[in-house]
């Protein structure tokens, strides 16, 4: 696709984000209508509108509604950088065991009671740490693979890494079997709880491992020639791959630090988005990170609604919505499905 043909399609997709994002303010377990948000912002503009809707708009739904927004663009520019990593359009930001890193470091701050005074909680800390520390032992682990490091060893240490962190977490699950409904609630993804307090801790980590992906578009693109295609055209493929992989890492292990583990987001955006814009990651990322918002928003927004006083998590609903989709795309393409 070209550049000319791009922008009506980042124009479509905004245009699909904002009437998503003012349902996700306005539908809930209070409904809200257009007559009551303009009441909610004469409240803050002032003080003569509705104080309780303006609570609920504006210190609970739209900070929450924010953070989706960042949630699903990290995950689709990260999933992208991963798909692209390994030419393969089957991986997805935990591909190298940041999740099962991060549900390791959440469960153990679970567990042991941990507390944190400030914008992150402990649990998120942990999180964030335990994901970040999985991305270093795979890339720790595929050094022995030779110069440069085979993308294929790479992905081996991360699935080794994610079994060995599943089987631990699960250990820890069974001796300690009284955290099992909390560990298994933040398994599933949630942005309940979310405050402007925790924004500025979180969103400016996507942006930069977002950025950092960003930066590397050109390389990628060469990266999906091959390891010795882009070794002969100057591209020291060890420090690009693990510059993007860091990247990308950060804005995964951002997302699941703030809402737990969403999956498929990561996935089918910039699955979809390929097949749109093609494979030139200059259009890819972009388009990436707009339909991870979207999912995200929506996925969201359906998690409020579904039931009647209850709110279900969102990666129950990415799940649901996703894998059915992309059982779809695997039959269509067949056996070339899984490359770029």
């Amino acid at each position: 696709m070209s550049n000319h043909k791009t922008a009506p399609l980042i124009i479509i997709l905004i245009t699909a984000i904002i009437p998503a994002f003012i349902a996700g303010l306005l539908s809930g377990s209070t409904g809200f209508t257009l007559a009551d948000l303009r009441e909610a912002w004469l409240f803050l503009y002032n003080g003569t509108g509705d104080e309780t809707g303006a609570l609920i708009l504006f210190e609970i739904r739209l900070p929450r509604s924010i953070l989706a927004l960042g949630v699903g663009a990290a995950l689709g520019v990260s999933g992208a950088a991963f798909q692209g990593i390994f030419r393969n359009s089957l991986a997805d930001p935990y591909v190298i065991g940041a999740s099962s890193g991060a549900a390791l470091g959440a469960a153990l701050a679970m567990i042991a009671g941990l507390s944190l005074a400030g914008p992150v909680s402990a649990v998120s800390l942990c999180a964030f740490g335990g994901s970040l520390g999985a991305v270093f032992l795979a890339f720790i682990i595929s050094r022995n693979a030779g110069h440069p490091a085979p993308a294929a060893a790479l992905l081996l240490a991360g699935v080794s890494l994610s079994a060995l962190f599943s089987s631990l977490l699960s250990l820890i699950l069974v001796l300690k079997d009284r955290a099992l409904h909390q560990v298994y609630y933040w398994l599933l993804g949630s942005l309940n709880g979310v405050s402007w307090t925790t924004l500025p801790a979180v969103l400016p980590v996507m942006f930069f491992g977002c950025f950092m992906v960003f930066l590397a578009h050109r390389p990628l693109d060469l990266l999906l020639q091959g390891e010795d295609v882009a070794e002969s055209l100057g591209i020291e493929v060890r420090k690009t791959r693990l510059f993007i992989a860091m990247g990308a890492s950060l804005a995964a292990a951002a997302a699941v630090a703030a809402a737990g583990i969403i999956g498929f987001v990561g996935l089918i955006a910039p699955h979809a988005a390929r097949m749109i814009t093609g494979p030139a990651h200059k259009r890819l990322l972009p388009a990436s990170a707009l339909l991870g918002a979207l999912l995200v928003v929506l996925a969201d927004l359906i998690a409020r609604n579904v039931a009647d006083n209850l709110e279900l998590p969102i990666g129950i609903i990415t799940s649901l919505g996703g894998a059915p989709f992309f059982i779809y795309l695997l039959v269509r393409h067949g056996r070339h499905a899984g490359r770029l």
